[in-house]
């Protein structure tokens, strides 16, 4: 070889190394080296095996032949089905029988000029493969493939030099078999580098994961909804996609894009791990580390009690006459049938619904005005401070100040975020996760941020998440919606500029609601929707 033609090939194999850096699907890598591997040592067939430590073989990952149009594994489609080449023997001693498992085993790299008369390996299954398929394996070329911690990772295994100016088959050259060992070695780093990259990716899924299972885990209530809010966003996503006309005619993903958005969702609540555990699984108005509303018939109990006395004090008086003792008795028990309509008028506002009557708040705070004996034997008013403040929640079961505690988990999921070191391509993850709260009007949290200063990404986990809240079926303070009900309920936040009008439009047209709700709702949530009853639908749609 001159030096022309050694400059030409390592020009070629520093080519085929930025190719290989720049590859970042594993199949696409594989396939890549096995064609760049093909390619300068101009080898009709060739096979890349990967080494399976656990299971002690090699397996088939890419097998390619020109002179068969053989192309199976890696993106072609077409499954190996090749068994693997098992590493050790029955007896558990090496196998150094076959010449791939010998390669992987010694890291050796073994030239053979032609199989079927080369002595030390067995080429049995060869001959019997190229017996049915006519085909004549000869010259074999096989390297093992070496990672920078010296580890062998795989093996390349090429067949059928062929002559540069026919297709005569001739022996691999010295020179092929180094610039073989160059590019195993190169493809061998560039292989581990991108399974190091895909394990961190895994791992730092892993870990979002197991935070929000942490999460999900401090309430049985609002389990799952980590999970399902960036399956939904996703659906929704996929949609805005796929759209070919309206606003968001020109919006696309990439796989990065989806990648970043899906961890986008899965970390959108990620600052309620600092939320207190009382405050989230808040099931009743008066509910603390128990539910209070015991302590409260405890008191009407008591009330009750107070008035049996009274009556029967009066019956009791010497000078009590029949007709006194009557009125008593009527006064007692008119006294009772209140106490006991008070009590489950109390019970009924300590559940939380989704709207309390000025008349129902007057009628807490008269309750309230009532006064008892405590155990210390001190007349105190009927209900605490505390109490009347969390039965007097016109709707849900938290306070303004337990509501903000819960709204304060969006600055911390920003500031936990915001913290971290984002690489380049999933750098926008604080963005999109940090503005699902936010409204298109400027009147959300906890920055108030309108639809221009908000990304289209948010503003799909913004309405991903209200449609998850409204058709939850395991929340403490309410049953899961049905469709019409929680679209009814976006159409009204869409005219009130809450949410993306575009986006809700295209939720509607595309049915993302149907498709999220076949995965997750009950079949009693699911009912006939019609879209003409929803507001804010369009016209066309």
């Amino acid at each position: 070889m001159n030096s022309t033609d050694i400059l030409q090939r390592l020009k070629e194999l520093n080519e085929i190394g930025i190719a290989l850096s720049q590859q970042h699907d594993i199949n696409s890598l594989l396939e890549t080296i096995l064609a760049a591997a093909k390619r300068i040592t101009n080898a009709d067939a060739g096979t890349l095996y990967l080494v399976e430590p656990k299971k002690c073989e090699l397996r088939f990952e890419i097998v390619r032949c020109d002179g068969l149009n053989v192309a199976m594994g890696g993106t072609s489609g077409v499954p190996i089905t090749f068994p693997p080449v098992r590493l050790n023997d029955d007896s558990g001693n090496p196998n150094h029988n076959n010449v791939a498992s010998y390669a992987a085993l010694t890291g050796k790299t073994v030239n053979i000029a032609d199989a079927y008369t080369a002595q030390g390996f067995d080429f049995s299954g060869t001959k019997k493969f190229d017996g049915v398929t006519g085909y004549r394996s000869q010259s074999f070329l096989t390297v093992p493939m070496r990672d920078h911690e010296d580890k062998i990772i795989g093996v390349l295994q090429l067949i059928n030099a062929q002559n540069i100016n026919n297709t005569e088959i001739i022996p691999f050259s010295s020179d092929n078999q180094q610039l073989l060992e160059s590019l195993a070695s190169q493809a061998a780093i560039a292989l581990s580098n991108r399974r190091l990259i895909v394990q961190l990716e895994e791992l730092f899924e892993a870990f979002i994961r197991m935070i929000n299972t942490a999460i999900d885990d401090k309430s049985p209530y609002t389990s799952g909804h980590c999970a399902r809010v960036p399956v939904l966003t996703m659906m929704l996503a996929e949609a805005a996609h796929a759209t070919g006309s309206g606003p968001l005619k020109d919006f696309g993903l990439t796989d990065k894009d989806r990648r970043e958005l899906r961890i986008a969702g899965l970390l959108h609540d990620c600052g309620k791990i600092t939320t207190p555990v009382h405050v989230v699984d808040k099931s009743t108005k008066l509910e603390t580390i128990f539910d209070r509303i015991h302590l409260v018939d405890t008191r009407f109990e008591i009330l009750k009690r107070d008035a049996e006395i009274d009556m029967l004090r009066t019956v009791a008086m010497a000078d009590s006459s029949p007709d006194d003792a009557n009125n008593a008795r009527k006064i007692y028990e008119e006294r009772v049938e209140q106490i006991t309509q008070d009590r489950e008028f109390l019970r009924n506002c300590n559940i939380g619904g989704e709207f309390m009557t000025d008349e129902n708040l007057e009628r807490v705070r008269r309750i309230a005005s009532y006064r008892w004996i405590d155990t210390m034997g001190n007349e105190s008013s009927f209900l605490t401070e505390s109490e009347l403040e969390n039965l007097t929640i016109r709707s849900g079961t938290l306070t303004v100040k337990e509501r903000e505690i819960i709204n304060h988990h969006v600055e911390i999921t920003i500031k936990m975020l915001e913290s971290l070191p984002w690489p380049e391509q999933i750098k926008n993850v604080p963005e999109y996760a940090g503005g699902h709260h936010e409204c298109m009007n400027g009147k959300g949290y906890p920055r108030g941020l309108t639809r221009e200063q908000l990304s289209i990404q948010a503003r799909m986990m913004g309405i991903a998440d209200v449609f998850e809240a409204l058709t939850a079926k395991d929340r403490p303070y309410k049953k899961g919606k049905t469709l019409t009900e929680s679209l009814t309920i976006l159409g009204k936040m869409k005219l009130g500029g809450a949410i993306d009008p575009d986006l809700f439009d295209v939720f509607i047209q595309e049915k993302v609601y149907l498709e999220y709700a076949t995965k997750f709702l009950a079949p009693e949530q699911i009912d006939d929707v019609d879209v003409r009853t929803i507001p804010g639908v369009s016209s066309n749609p």
